[in-house]
């Protein structure tokens, strides 16, 4: 019986669908809080996310439970719009007036210009055009911008009709102006109560402008509504300012490509591509596609995608990514990944994803929302009771002051005040180059104390050339360099490609080799023609008999110089020493010293022998540990994890543990490899300067953050002092709540214009 449910349950796990869609309208934390708990209270549906800058809600949807219709029900009926992912949901604000008519966007067409002066080909008319480009709707074309036109106008009617005629006509037009208003405000409090939601803002405002009617205060009252309105546009037009760095991404990748048929182009949609398509890209035009280049020359600005200003050269072999721009003359390319998966996709899905992983403070002040509301409703409670019960005072104005309470319980501000600013610096780090995946990153980087850093490909370039070739007695450079390009045949390491890079310049034949295996932290052995030979350190040589002690003095000698030595043996048979050199990049010196100025500690973890090691360190002012194998560095990461906190920052694939064991595992790379999915962060344009620059985005990001908590709780404080004293009113704790909440995305909205990169 139980064989027969623990088969039932994995069939029931592996029939679950996660489903995603857009939802728009989501303006403030809130939000998503009310879109999570209403879609969490259905059958069938689990881990739902719902991400407030990317518009996503994505969940599991177990089968024969809930529908999808009632899924996009539950979410129309809180006032926000859906769709499917990948179609475009309408822009349905959540403050929406009976009867008003929901703004659609307009869709255009550009004609994209076939003809090409320099394409050695005649282009067919093109029978795809450029994907319909939105046009962002308006604030005052959106419902809640109708609502803020319509409220403004009635309240200024109702303040007319009081100046001409008499209080009490006036009083009516008032109330009239309030109901009209709240009306909107009502139903969606009504259906957020339904689905077990009674402390919204929506609620709180029902409450308080209904209990400001019966009192009297419709005025006030009317005021408040629209006061709200205005809030919520402004919540809106801020939100949609911190969507527009990840939506500014999406529009680097041309939404054509010439695509190459036969003798002829094409223009053909972007995202039709597939992988092995032949594409020409012109001077001036936005490349495609990740792909190869297969014929031309060109410099290429790279900066949309890594934020390197100064274009590269780059010519037949080499990669370029889908959004850079061709500077100089045609390229002919073939496509290497699918559309979904190219870098800038990439980068914004894991920008996206990012939102999830949230900051412990933001965890922490969630929590801490779930309780204050509560605690502000039930103060407000005891405000309205105590003071006519217990000392006799006046029922109404106790009310009153007791209403204004309730709309500062909101936590709007306070729940936004973190994500908003983690939005902001994830798009400002993106767009110069520098991913960190989620606010537990960026908190985790602020408070980085030591940077461990990998040597080859991270401080060095990581294309070391071969200086010397110290062939043994009886030996040819060329046998040397033959049976060492054999050994190395097929590796990326970089050492063994500027092994292979010297054979294939020299035009020694390299003979064929099988059995090749790493030896961890040795070097690499291979059976090449007929017998075993090795490429390792010299102290693994002299272990096992490859060299003699004559070759061991010199190659501590090269190694004094700087440069890694490797012995080439077979067995019982030494057949020599090849030097290799790789050179610092020009900018590690720099990092190391911006590091410092910090207070951040720096050491260079490497596998190299330590002569060589004190070479490159000593140039770079840099700590080091040496000779270390894999576990050496996992071992080193974790004992400096003991003293604080490090950022380990490497190749992303061979030091796949120590950068899993750091605090924060930063890949250096290019983005087109798995260095985006094995570490915490990455930074794109091999800049060992980024390193230091995301630290100081991070410490921003944190800076930020604590200026809107202190924004957000301060705010609070003062005007719920004030409304218990009587010293300020309805409409003035309305703007405390909306306000606050349009102060902080503002504040946070500065991080896009950040620069870390800058020393303070």
């Amino acid at each position: 019986m139980k064989k027969r449910l623990r088969a039932g349950r994995k069939i029931m796990e592996e029939i679950i669908e996660r489903r995603e869609w857009t939802v728009t309208g989501m303006d403030c934390a809130a939000c998503t809080t009310k879109v999570s708990r209403a879609v969490e209270r259905l059958p069938g549906v689990s881990d739902v996310k719902v991400a407030l800058m990317a518009e996503r809600l994505s969940l599991n949807l177990a089968p024969g439970t809930t529908e999808p219709e009632v899924i996009e029900g539950t979410i129309r009926k809180l006032g926000f719009g859906i769709a499917p992912k990948g179609q475009q949901a309408p822009r349905k604000k959540a403050f929406v007036l009976p009867g008003a008519m929901p703004t659609s966007r307009t869709s255009t067409s550009e004609d994209q210009d076939e003809s090409s002066s320099t394409a050695p080909m005649q282009h067919e008319t093109p029978d795809a055009q450029e994907a319909p480009a939105e046009r962002e709707t308006s604030w005052h074309q959106t419902g809640k911008g109708r609502a803020v036109i319509l409220t403004g106008a009635l309240l200024s009617a109702a303040w007319l009709v009081e100046l001409l005629t008499s209080v009490e006509a006036g009083s009516w037009a008032f109330v009239a102006a309030c109901l009209i208003g709240l009306v909107p405000v009502a139903k969606r409090a009504f259906e957020a109560l339904r689905m077990g939601q009674p402390f919204t803002i929506e609620g709180l405002m029902t409450i308080a402008a209904t209990g400001a009617l019966v009192i009297g205060a419709a005025e006030e009252a009317a005021l408040v509504i629209f006061l709200f309105a205005v809030g919520e546009v402004l919540e809106g037009v801020a939100a949609g300012k911190a969507r527009q760095g990840i939506q500014a991404l999406a529009n680097l990748v041309p939404k054509t490509a010439l695509l190459e048929v036969g003798s002829q182009t094409r223009t053909v949609p972007a995202d039709s591509l597939e992988i092995g398509q032949i594409v020409l890209v012109r001077p001036g035009d936005r490349i495609p596609a990740d792909g190869d280049i297969i014929e031309g020359t060109s410099g290429v600005d790279e900066s949309p995608v890594t934020g390197e200003s100064v274009p590269v050269t780059r010519s037949v072999g080499d990669g370029v990514f889908a959004g850079s721009i061709n500077t100089e003359a045609v390229l002919r390319m073939r496509v290497t990944t699918e559309p979904s998966d190219n870098t800038i996709a990439r980068i914004i899905r894991l920008v996206e994803e990012a939102e999830e992983a949230r900051a412990p403070t933001e965890r922490f002040i969630d929590r801490f929302s779930r309780v204050y509301m509560p605690a502000v409703i039930a103060l407000s409670a005891l405000v309205v009771v105590v003071p006519p019960l217990a000392f006799g005072q006046d029922w109404s104005t106790w009310i009153y002051r007791g209403l204004a309470l309730l709309l500062i319980g909101c936590p709007c501000a306070l729940v936004i005040s973190v994500p908003a600013s983690i939005a902001s610096a994830l798009s400002s780090g993106a767009k110069r180059g520098m991913l960190m995946k989620g606010g537990a990153v960026i908190e985790a980087a602020a408070k980085t104390t030591h940077v461990a850093f990998d040597k080859t490909g991270t401080l060095t370039r990581g294309k070391p050339v071969v200086t010397d070739l110290i062939p043994a007695s009886g030996v040819l450079e060329a046998e040397l360099l033959a049976v060492a390009a054999g050994v190395e045949a097929g590796s990326n390491h970089p050492l063994a490609q500027a092994i292979l890079r010297r054979a294939k310049a020299a035009e020694v034949s390299i003979p064929a080799a099988r059995d090749a295996r790493a030896l961890a932290g040795r070097g690499v052995e291979a059976i090449v023609g007929e017998a075993k030979a090795w490429v390792s350190s010299p102290s693994h040589a002299a272990e096992i008999g490859g060299i003699d002690a004559a070759a061991v003095q010199r190659a501590t000698v090269l190694e004094e110089q700087g440069k890694t030595v490797v012995a080439v043996f077979r067995a019982g048979q030494p057949l020599g020493l090849i030097a290799i050199r790789d050179e610092p990049r020009d900018d590690a010196a720099k990092a190391v010293r911006q590091l410092s100025t910090l207070g951040v500690a720096a050491t260079m973890l490497t596998g190299d022998n330590p002569r060589t090691a004190a070479a490159i360190a000593g140039q770079l002012g840099i700590d080091f540990r040496a000779s270390m194998l894999p576990e050496d560095k996992l071992t080193t990461i974790r004992d400096l994890n003991r003293q604080g906190n490090v950022m380990m920052i490497g190749d992303g694939i061979n030091d796949a543990p120590a950068l899993k064991e750091a605090r924060v595992g930063v890949a250096m790379g290019s983005g087109t490899d798995v260095a985006l999915e094995t570490a915490d962060g990455a930074i794109l344009r091999d800049r060992v300067t980024d390193a230091p620059a995301l630290i100081r985005l991070a410490r921003a990001t944190m800076g930020n953050i604590r200026q809107n908590v202190t924004l957000a709780i301060g705010l609070k404080a003062v005007f719920l002092v004030t409304s218990i004293l009587g010293i300020t009113g309805l409409w003035i704790a309305i703007l405390a709540d909306t306000g606050a909440t349009v102060l902080v995305t503002l504040n946070a909205l500065r991080l896009l214009a950040f620069d870390p990169t800058k020393e303070a």
